[in-house]
């Protein structure tokens, strides 16, 4: 681990500065949290360490689970606030840039869905964006104190480096939006054209001998032309002018303007100025519109990122505005369609938070020359379609695939209109936006599809037996639209006994879930008719090979019913599954069982039979290979971790023996499971 520290010298605030170099490791979180809350105490902003701790817990976090290099910590505090950079070294786009957030729980359901950490950082940061460098990339967030000035000096921003690009991609605050749309920049800061048009102008009009003179320049991103050069007195309007326009292109216009006494050279003399002028400012209007584009292409970049990450239909709706305010206009709607065709407000938003109320309900009026209108002619003709006053601005058709799925609208701002790159990338904002929000809805309707098939292959609830307690945990894959094979049933015998089932079918999705649905109905149907276990599994075994699709089952089948006094007589036959432990009620943990053929790989198969008496307290544990392969990066959690975890719950209930092991097996790794992990218990209850 490298740092830097040291106070950073500049004609602005006081300013802090730690960088550190931490490894793909699940202590960096706590370690980046602790050198913020350093600089915090440092530069004495204890108000902000609440926040501050949440935001960068979720950026390092994410980059360790999904960029796994190295990551930089930049850590930059003032009087005014708060700037933490989070930068990695993996190659490619920003893949995971919206983190989940999580906490010390063991429950595997309540780690948040994906996409809760961006609205956590829009929602507590005073601005955020994303930094792109030939080495890496990073995530930064800003935090000020309250009542501060956002583009005061306290406006840190981390500077790109090399040959990347920064781009700011969250909404300032309503009253940072407020005072950016009331002040006016100079337009010629830090730029050459005015040195070069002054020296030009002084020349021409001393060689005419004019009083005066300017050089107005309108480059089409403000209300009016300003002043580019100015010599002498200001030129007097009943004086008789020579203006000479500039030969520029649009959006550029102007004109070279001479208080001088009409003279045979004067007019040529002008003109020729004039000329060289144009070829500068032509050079110029190029290179700003390379530069503009190249900035809109990073913003689609970017755009197109951040709706990948999310597979949510909410949330996706919710991140459009976001988007587009205030970068491409001063408010934004998105309207969704339903089955029946008409549209639904879906998200809105406004650079001036107070302007909501007012904003939603223009947007369901309703009326002939109402916005709501013109929305609906725009998803019905498929084409863009202007808004009158007082809503200024347009409106897009949201399409993917072919289907209709509502409307984008967007208000320009007050002082600024849309020019034509601007409504292109507006349209391509749009197709992007309608494209993730169909992939989020595919997404959402797999995953009930998933959940539905799921449950379909589980019993909903075990039986309740007098002297005899069953308990199951299970928890699918991370993949929540995915089915997995692991299964597990309760089924009554007709002697009087009950059939434990634990199983686990090759592969997922659909076609190892219709295998699962295969084995299920087919061990309830030979034991219903009262078939001897070892002919369950051959006719089993036969049906695998024949209709399996080379898909495979390693299967546990248990027959439990009262032995001599207060014992349960256990026949288990096991198919190539993992053998069951025996949990002494007074103490001990060991396996138990003889191996056999897993099915559906073999003609013929062995499946030998193990007689275990269960005293009263004793428990037999069987689970699947999600819990025993659960994986710490190389590292498994093994039968043996298993057993030794087991072995202190002797004397519980079946419940709590099933849950122990549930949340030991989920806690031995921070990641989400890569297979299904199935626990089923049985205890002699007797008492």
């Amino acid at each position: 681990m490298s740092a830097e520290t040291g106070p950073a010298t500049s004609d602005g605030p006081q300013e802090h500065v730690r960088r550190v170099r931490l490894p793909a490791d699940r202590r960096t979180p706590a370690a980046a949290r602790a050198l913020v809350r350093s600089v915090l105490a440092e530069a004495e902003l204890e108000e902000l360490l609440n926040e501050a701790l949440l935001l960068t817990t979720e950026l390092s976090t994410n980059a360790v689970e999904h960029a796994r290099t190295e990551l930089d910590i930049e850590v930059v505090a003032d009087t005014i606030g708060l700037t933490v950079t989070v930068t990695d070294f993996a190659g490619g786009p920003a893949d995971e840039l919206v983190v989940g957030v999580r906490n010390d729980s063991s429950e595997i359901g309540e780690v948040a869905e994906r996409g809760r950490g961006l609205l956590l950082v829009d929602h507590f940061a005073s601005r955020w964006g994303t930094t792109y460098q030939p080495s890496g990339k990073g995530v930064w967030f800003r935090l000020d104190r309250h009542g501060t000035d956002l583009g005061g000096p306290g406006g840190h921003l981390p500077a790109a480096g090399g040959n990347g690009g920064h781009v700011e991609s969250s909404t300032p605050s309503a009253a940072a939006m407020s005072e950016l749309m009331q002040t006016t920049p100079d337009p010629y800061a830090d730029d050459p054209l005015p040195e070069f048009a002054t020296d030009l102008l002084t020349r021409v009009a001393e060689m005419v001998g004019a009083a005066g003179g300017v050089v107005r320049l309108d480059r089409g991103d403000g209300p009016s032309p300003q002043v580019l050069a100015r010599y002498g007195r200001q030129p007097r309007p009943d004086n008789e002018l020579l203006r000479v326009p500039l030969a520029v292109h649009r959006p550029y216009a102007g004109e070279l303007e001479l208080d001088a006494a009409p003279s045979a050279y004067a007019r040529p003399l002008a003109v020729l100025a004039a000329e060289r002028l144009s070829l500068h400012l032509e050079n110029d209007r190029l290179r700003r519109a390379d530069t503009r584009r190249q900035a809109w292409l990073t913003f689609l970049a970017e755009a197109s990122e951040l709706l990948a990450q999310s597979l949510d239909v909410e949330l996706t709706m919710a991140l459009i505005p976001q988007l587009v305010v205030p970068r491409l206009g001063q408010w934004c709607a998105v309207h969704t369609t339903d089955e029946w065709g008409r549209l639904k407000l879906a998200a809105a938003t406004h650079a001036d938070e107070s302007v909501l109320p007012q904003l939603h309900k223009a947007l369901q009026a309703t009326g002939p020359d109402s916005v709501h209108a013109r929305l609906r002619e725009a998803s019905r003709s498929a084409a863009q379609v202007p808004l009158g006053a007082p809503m200024e601005g347009f409106a897009v058709p949201l399409i993917a695939r072919g289907q209709r799925l509502g409307t984008l609208a967007v208000g320009r701002h007050p002082r600024h209109r849309h020019d034509p790159d601007e409504i292109s990338v507006l349209e391509d904002v749009a197709r992007r936006a309608a494209l993730a929000i169909e992939n989020a809805r595919i997404h959402a309707e797999r995953r009930r599809v998933a959940q539905t098939l799921q449950q379909s292959l589980l019993p909903p609830v075990l039986p309740v037996i007098e002297g005899i307690g069953f308990a199951a945990e299970y928890v699918p894959t991370g993949d929540d639209a995915e089915v997995g094979g692991d299964f597990y049933d309760v089924v009554p015998l007709p002697d009087g006994r009950w059939l434990m089932v634990i199983g686990d079918v090759s592969g997922k999705g659909v076609q190892a879930a219709a295998v699962t649905g295969l084995v299920r109905d087919v061990i309830r149907v030979l034991a219903g008719d009262g078939k001897p276990l070892p002919e369950v599994l051959n006719r089993l075994n036969e049906t695998l090979v024949e209709r399996g699709g080379g898909r495979y089952c390693t299967l546990a089948l248990a027959a439990v019913g009262p032995g001599d006094g207060n014992q349960l007589d256990v026949s288990l036959h096991l198919a190539g599954h993992d053998r069951p432990v025996l949990l002494r009620g007074g103490g001990g943990a060991a396996f138990t069982g003889t191996g056999g053929t897993a099915l559906g790989l073999l003609d013929s198969i062995t499946t030998p039979t193990a007689e275990i008496p269960l005293d009263p307290g004793d428990s037999l544990i069987f689970y699947t290979d999600g819990v025993t392969e659960r994986r710490r990066g190389r590292e498994l959690f093994g039968t043996e971790r298993l057993r030794d975890a087991a072995a202190p719950l002797a004397g519980y209930s079946a419940d709590v023996v099933a849950a122990r092991l549930r949340a030991t097996a989920i806690n031995f790794s921070v990641e989400a499971p890569r297979d299904d992990i199935a626990v089923l218990v049985l205890r002699n209850d007797a008492l």
